[in-house]
């Protein structure tokens, strides 16, 4: 197996502050934003965004954590093992207000396209928006692309791509695993 470090440390942290600078640049006081974490690994950037803008802002900006567990189109074939959700919270309301969707990695839209059924039970949201920090472009299966980067990683289906959090795996970091043959 092979690992190639993507991206750590510093680097890892200059392109979180770029993300939050990016979402000021295109929501100002975020009066009529939201962000909202995709469960489970999308949540920890999250919550750095929204702590990253209210640094920088003062402002604090609603933030909501989104379990799409059961509107997946594959969750009947994870086989028997019963699926365990995670929580949602979402303490306000989405009608008529900018979402922005957060999650570490974009890989077939998947997610994505669920979140944004999901979302639904929560108003009508005026504009949905995606932030990812990783995407892997050349691997959709669903016409789905995001409106803010953290970085590009041009990878086949065999490689995974491993984002690592501080808050649960000790270390910011971003890995591409390349199985040897």
């Amino acid at each position: 197996m092979k690992q190639s470090i993507l991206l750590k440390g510093p680097k890892f942290q200059i392109t979180l502050k770029r993300l939050s600078q990016q979402l000021i640049e295109n929501h100002g006081d975020f009066s009529n934003a939201v962000i909202i974490g995709i469960q489970p690994r999308g949540t920890y950037l999250a919550q750095r965004l929204v702590n990253e803008i209210q640094e920088m802002t003062g402002i604090e900006v609603p933030l909501g954590t989104l379990d799409i567990t059961f509107y997946r189109d594959d969750f009947r074939l994870k086989g028997a093992t019963p699926l365990l959700a995670n929580r949602t919270v979402i303490d306000f309301i989405v009608e008529e207000k900018d979402v922005i969707f957060v999650d570490d990695v974009l890989w077939t839209g998947r997610t994505i396209r669920s979140a944004m059924d999901a979302i639904q039970a929560f108003g009508r949201a005026r504009n949905i928006e995606l932030m990812v920090l990783v995407d892997r472009r050349f691997s959709r299966q669903i016409p789905i692309q995001p409106d803010y980067i953290g970085i590009q990683v041009d990878s086949i289906d065999s490689q995974k791509v491993i984002v690592s959090w501080t808050e649960i795996d000790e270390e910011d970091s971003i890995v591409l695993i390349t199985e040897k043959k």
